[in-house]
């Protein structure tokens, strides 16, 4: 099973209460831009995204602003476009390996918006969104990787609805619209970590 390094968070104590919806070990903070899931559906995909406030900087309390409807538009000039937004994301992973939740796994959070996977639309209704502290040309640390794939593990032995299969970024269900993780996002990486993750990690 994948240790943390010094100084990284630990991550042995990932794993998901599917009564609850809730990551044990991850912070929690609640958004209010969530609803119920159309009935009968459990999460059958995973979308990663990337985010970064203001754009290209990491750190700080913004990305939590945003999800919780505080961003003050007028810290930033870039924020003053999108401070209006109700959006929120199940998780997101910061550069360190941190992890905060902000919308339980089963509801519906507001991050993919309009999109389309496989011919199925609205994929909010069956989805869980992950952010990642990121740009899309700037690459992503090791430690968001390790985070990132026993998370997935997690998910996928919480709910057997999901796939090994159906693990996508944001651009696929939102082409043209959206290029988040982007090309430096490593998924031959993230897919090898999550085998391990599934083959050797202890659940």
């Amino acid at each position: 099973m994948l240790r943390s390094s010094p100084g990284q968070p630990d991550l042995t104590g990932l794993r998901v209460d599917a009564a609850s919806g809730r990551l044990l070990g991850a912070r929690q903070v609640e958004s209010p831009n969530w609803d119920d899931r159309p009935a009968g559906l459990a999460p059958e995909l995973i979308v990663v995204h990337g985010i970064s406030l203001p754009p290209g900087e990491f750190g700080g309390p913004w990305i939590d602003a945003l999800f919780t409807n505080r961003l003050p538009a007028e810290a930033h000039p870039y924020f003053a476009t999108i401070a209006a937004l109700r959006v929120s994301a199940h998780l997101l992973i910061r550069r360190d390996g941190a992890v905060v939740q902000y919308v339980p796994f089963n509801r519906r959070a507001w991050h993919a918006g309009q999109s389309e996977w496989r011919g199925r639309e609205r994929c909010n209704d069956y989805s869980i969104g992950i952010e990642l502290e990121g740009t899309d040309a700037g690459g992503y640390e090791h430690a968001q990787y390790a985070t990132l794939s026993r998370a997935i593990a997690a998910l996928w032995r919480a709910y057997p609805s999901l796939d090994a299969q159906h693990v996508v970024g944001h651009s696929d269900v939102a082409p043209g619209r959206k290029s988040d993780p982007g090309i430096a996002f490593d998924w031959p990486l993230l897919r090898t970590l999550v085998r391990y993750e599934l083959e050797v990690g202890a659940p």
